[in-house]
């Protein structure tokens, strides 16, 4: 075969030549095996905010062209909030039988509610979106700050609750009569813990400070199989190095896989005036170790997790 034969396969010009080239090329090989690995081993997270993304602009289209107010306290879009809640109850039963236990430990009044962060906290938005259609209640979700720095998704989660404020803000919104929802563990505990549920708050009072401040009790939760739902890959040397130095990597998930969840609500903590942060901490983190130590089977397994959706469940539990 001549060079004129050979360009004429390759189509004409040296592009066609460095196109080939590449193609052939064990670099290029490499880049698009890490790029499909990358895909797959984040796909639960791209699918996330692709999500996010998405209702993010069906929202501002609807403001826009006027379909619904631009008020999102108006009652048009409290109904489709309504709406929303039992659309997405309804996806937590679909995918994992989803339940919760001690609504009756919600108080009516403004409430610090902490829980153990999964390796993506699905659980809590299945909790509080379950919450706002049985009792029209909206609770604001602190959420960490890579969600806000994100394009695209923060119209969605504002309209759901979604904040990110200071501890002096945190406390003028409870005493302003809010119930704010906290994980004290949030990317790290997403990150590094697993299926032995370990609890990693690390020295974060912050909360503990503003429910006293606040004169407001804590409301523990804690929900069963969160980590079998979403189990968490890529906790290594790199990967811990890269993260406490950016603190914006999340581990690769994998998941959603169809296991029970039952979310737990504990008994309120009432506020004390007489503890102080540190004390407050431990009590609180306590009591979410005891909903985990009496519902969660530990270390989790996934086959036992997928087993329960079809094992009876007494209430009196």
């Amino acid at each position: 075969m001549t060079a004129k034969d050979t360009n004429f396969t390759l189509g004409e010009g040296s592009t066609s030549w460095l196109i080939c080239t590449l193609e052939n090329s064990p670099v290029f090989s490499l880049y698009w095996l890490g790029l499909v690995t990358v895909v797959i081993l984040y796909c639960p997270v791209v699918l996330l905010f692709v999500w996010l993304s998405c209702c993010s602009i069906c929202i501002k289209i609807c403001k826009i062209t006027g379909i619904l107010p631009v008020d999102p306290d108006s009652e048009q879009w409290r109904k489709l909030l309504q709406i929303h809640a039992f659309l997405i109850s309804m996806l937590g039963k679909v995918l994992h039988g989803y339940e919760v236990y001690g609504m009756e430990n919600l108080p009516k009044g403004p409430s610090i509610l902490v829980y153990f962060h999964g390796g993506i906290p699905m659980d809590s938005f299945y909790f509080l979106q379950e919450v706002y259609r049985m009792t029209g209640r909206a609770y604001l979700s602190v959420m960490d700050h890579i969600f806000f720095l994100i394009p695209g998704v923060q119209t969605y989660i504002t309209l759901l609750g979604g904040v990110h404020p200071s501890r002096e803000e945190c406390v003028d919104l409870l005493k302003e009569g809010h119930a704010v929802n906290i994980a004290p563990g949030g990317l790290r505990e997403q990150n590094y813990s697993d299926k032995t549920y370990k609890l990693i708050w690390g020295k974060r009072h912050g909360f503990a400070q503003i429910a006293i401040k606040a004169k407001v009790p804590i409301i523990p939760y804690f929900t069963m199989n969160i980590q079998e739902a979403y189990r968490v890959w890529g906790n290594t040397w790199i990967t811990r190095w890269l993260y406490e130095r950016t603190r914006l990597l999340v581990f690769p998930v994998l998941g959603p896989l169809p296991v029970k969840l039952r979310t737990y609500i504990g008994e309120p903590i009432p506020y004390d005036p007489n503890i102080t942060p540190e004390e407050l901490f431990e009590k609180a983190k306590a009591a979410v170790e005891a909903l985990r130590d009496k519902h969660q089977k530990i270390p989790g397994s996934i086959p036992r997790a997928l087993w329960e959706r079809f094992e009876m469940h007494r209430k009196e539990e």
